[in-house]
């Protein structure tokens, strides 16, 4: 066992605390944890502690207090991605937090209209960013905030507009919320967050990366929601927009290699050697070219990135190749900072 590989791999993957936690669980007998070095060990549990827990308690501060200003202005906040996300794993602060993504039930324009007279008041120094697709960019507490308008990129992928009137919709449903830091926070209905993520999660595959915490997301989710999910709809749904062959190796590999009872799931079937590429992407992935370089080089990758990652967009979305392509360089031109 090559323990300081395994735990690169971990943190690659955003599980770092994840693989701790079950080397925690496995017995002290086990011949190959006696061979873990018990400084590495030590470093690693504080690396959890420094980068997991105690920047969750400051995630979870963050995201109360801003729920708290737009509560006091009139404005309710919705969290989508990484903390909804948290609230399903066994352990919340051992999922890496990152952004805060909030959605404000139509009322973004009005809102950081709001934000940023307020800034200009308490904080000059703070702008608010529109210089990206689909959301706004502003920071609060250390943290960084997307502010969507819109839940898709609907400038790269023609599907996208459709899917977003179907998102838009199911996002004015307001009856979902935890207390946080004694504010109200919304949390998205099950059949918004398992569309939603699944978008998101395929749109990464296809293009940036993806990490197995992503399919961890999926799986806790399904393990904790999965009787309130309408899963005809949603199958339909995925089926509409040529997301359903990678939905079936997403759960096959969650049953498969992750652990999780079939059960769960409502119809497990794939294509093993689909499967096979798919989870050997995950873990290796076949384009693995660093993005550098100026405007120049970085389109160029971009290209390059795009034509290797050919096979996956067939996997994830029912708009043509090129319609993709072309969609994205307009996508680039209106937005050319994203580039």
């Amino acid at each position: 066992m090559d323990w300081v590989q395994l735990k690169a791999r971990a943190d690659q993957h955003g599980l770092s605390a994840v693989v701790l936690d079950g080397l925690n669980e496995v017995s002290k007998s086990n011949s190959q944890l006696s061979t873990l070095n018990s400084q590495l060990k030590l470093s690693w549990i504080g690396e959890v502690m420094q980068n997991y827990e105690q920047r969750y308690v400051q995630y979870e501060n963050a995201i109360g207090s801003l729920a708290g200003w737009y509560n006091q202005h009139g404005y309710k906040m919705m969290v989508l991605k990484g903390y909804a996300c948290c609230l399903d794993w066994p352990r919340p602060e051992h999922r890496p937090c990152g952004d805060i993504d909030i959605w404000l039930f139509g009322q973004q324009r009005e809102a950081d209209a709001t934000l940023g007279s307020w800034f200009k008041v308490h904080d000059s120094e703070k702008k608010i960013d529109n210089s990206h697709h689909h959301h706004t960019v502003f920071e609060w507490q250390g943290f960084t905030v997307e502010n969507h308008y819109d839940f898709l990129n609907v400038h790269h992928h023609k599907s996208n507009v459709e899917l977003e009137a179907i998102l838009k919709d199911l996002g004015k449903d307001a009856s979902y919320f935890v207390e946080m830091k004694g504010e109200k926070v919304y949390l998205p209905s099950a059949n918004l967050h398992a569309l939603f993520l699944l978008r998101h999660s395929m749109s990464n595959f296809a293009s940036t990366g993806f990490q197995l915490r992503q399919l961890l997301d999926w799986a806790f989710f399904v393990e904790k929601h999965g009787e309130e999910i309408d899963w005809e709809w949603l199958e339909s749904q995925l089926e509409h927009f040529g997301m359903k062959k990678l939905y079936d190796v997403f759960n096959a590999i969650c049953v498969d290699d992750l652990g999780f009872d079939v059960k769960l799931f409502p119809q497990v079937q794939f294509q093993p050697q689909l499967k096979k590429r798919v989870l050997n992407d995950i873990l290796t992935p076949e384009f693995s070219e660093k993005e550098s370089g100026g405007f120049l080089s970085r389109a160029v990758f971009k290209y390059r990135r795009w034509k290797a990652n050919a096979w996956k967009h067939e996997l994830c979305f029912n708009d043509s190749l090129w319609s993709a392509f072309w969609s994205g360089v307009w996508g680039h031109l209106m937005k050319p900072g994203m580039i």
